[in-house]
């Protein structure tokens, strides 16, 4: 029975305190844009090309091979 003026306490605390982080996530605005967050997670621009064409199986180009004379050119400049 002694646990108990411990434990309601306790339990009341924890529930004011989800509470007030509820409250505060309300009033920040949390909840404004959910279909947004649904469609970023699905969005990747942020990808580099390589990994882009990865995912969507486009080939790529091989890089091409610079000449000597090209490599030269470079060096001289």
């Amino acid at each position: 029975m002694n646990v108990l003026f411990f434990l309601i306490p306790i339990a009341l605390g924890l529930g004011a305190l989800g509470l007030v982080a509820f409250l505060w996530s309300l009033k920040s605005n949390q909840y404004e844009d959910l279909q947004g967050a649904a469609y970023r997670i699905l969005d990747d621009s942020d990808l580099a090309p390589e990994e882009q064409a990865k995912i969507h199986g486009k080939p790529q180009k091989p890089p091409q091979k610079q000449s000597q004379k090209q490599l030269q050119k470079r060096s001289q400049a």
